[in-house]
């Protein structure tokens, strides 16, 4: 098991970055012709802070805004398997949150505002080729313009673990890109690449535990026993309950006859398990797809009870619900879900689900 950190969310690799890392210089390297737009289309229109944003963002978003000559196809999309410099972000017109975040990050500086590279520890994504994604990290941008701060997401279809996203150095920024750009190769099985991009990702931040736990697999894999115990105790020293390297180290020490320390390290991991609202949520989007409604369930139930204002995990219980015929129990989790919505579109839709789950219940004289 691979400890995929931020970012990574693929279930096949198609293609592997180059081998060689890139220098932190040429991962943050503005194109010239891209600084050219931002001075003119951004800087130079307005002094305001809060209008050069906008103009941001519709130049990043929506290049077409701001010239009649752009090409709409030229506008960033979202692609999970982009972990891209900012130059290869640019031209490619895609980018995963992580390639996005140091873009806008590194525009904004250049338009004169503030920004840095916010962290998230744990967040659940939407993705409607992917479905339910459990990951394990995310970024975002942090803002402050005139003494206000905020925050913009490429992803709108995250929920963020209950601490939220805090700001973070441009090293551990870099280290993200390295560890994940690592596990890309190691998943293509260029290892020695692999393992360059991770020393790279700990030379910018050495308490960098994904980038360890990762390091780890490599070796695992490698045969070098030695050298995965010494990744993995560096992991769980920094971050001791960090679910990858947990699962990954006990799997080593069960494979080497250490169930002794293979067990604690397991009894961990369950305990980890018992009290991540996430983790908890899967269990049960996992049970629903097997039609196993009184798993799922219980384990959506556990998920509310460890986090209960995200309407998205009241929303999968009232659909394990209805999908079991408790209707009545559905509508009250229908009802909390539209209550905790965060948007008036949000709201819109569990109202309508809502009325429908309603008409078929009095049609049916549902309990």
């Amino acid at each position: 098991m691979i400890g995929w950190n931020a970012f990574a969310l693929l279930a096949a690799i198609n293609f592997a970055p180059p081998a060689t890392p890139p220098t932190p210089e040429q991962v943050m390297a503005i194109p010239p012709e891209l600084k050219q737009r931002v001075r003119e289309e951004v800087v130079n229109p307005t002094n305001s802070l809060e209008q050069r944003l906008q103009r941001l963002i519709d130049l990043v978003f929506q290049p077409q805004r701001l010239d009649a000559k752009a090409d709409p196809d030229a506008a960033l999309q979202y692609d999970t398997a982009a972990t891209l410099t900012i130059a290869e972000a640019w031209s490619q017109h895609r980018a995963n949150c992580l390639s996005f975040t140091l873009l806008f990050v590194a525009l904004a500086r250049e338009a004169g505002i503030e920004a840095r590279v916010q962290e998230v520890g744990q967040v659940v994504m939407w993705y409607q080729e992917q479905g339910v994604v459990y990951n394990a990290g995310h970024v975002n941008v942090g803002l402050r313009i005139n003494g206000r701060r905020a925050t913009l997401d490429l992803d709108q279809n995250v929920l963020y673990d209950r601490r939220g996203p805090h700001l973070v150095s441009d090293q551990r920024a870099l280290a993200h890109f390295y560890n994940n750009r690592g596990a890309e190769l190691l998943a293509a099985q260029q290892i020695e690449a692999a393992r360059a991009h991770f020393r790279m990702a700990l030379a910018q931040e050495p308490r960098f535990a994904p980038a360890w736990n990762n390091l780890g697999v490599l070796e695992s894999r490698s045969g070098d026993t030695a050298a995965a115990v010494r990744a993995f105790d560096n992991a769980l020293a920094i971050a001791p309950d960090l679910p990858s390297t947990l699962s990954n180290a006990s799997a080593l020490y069960r494979r080497i006859g250490d169930d002794q320390r293979a067990g604690r390290l397991e009894a961990r991991l369950q305990r980890e398990r018992e009290r991540d609202p996430f983790y908890q949520f899967m269990q049960g989007v996992e049970a629903e797809r097997r039609a196993d409604y009184p798993t799922a369930i219980h384990y959506y139930r556990r998920a509310v009870r460890l986090y209960g204002t995200a309407h998205q995990f009241h929303f999968g219980l009232a659909r394990a619900y209805s999908l079991s015929g408790d209707n009545r129990r559905a509508a009250r989790e229908l009802e909390q879900a539209r209550t905790l919505g965060n948007s008036d579109r949000l709201r819109a839709i569990y109202q309508a689900k809502l009325d429908t789950l309603r008409r078929l219940t009095a049609r049916h004289g549902g309990h």
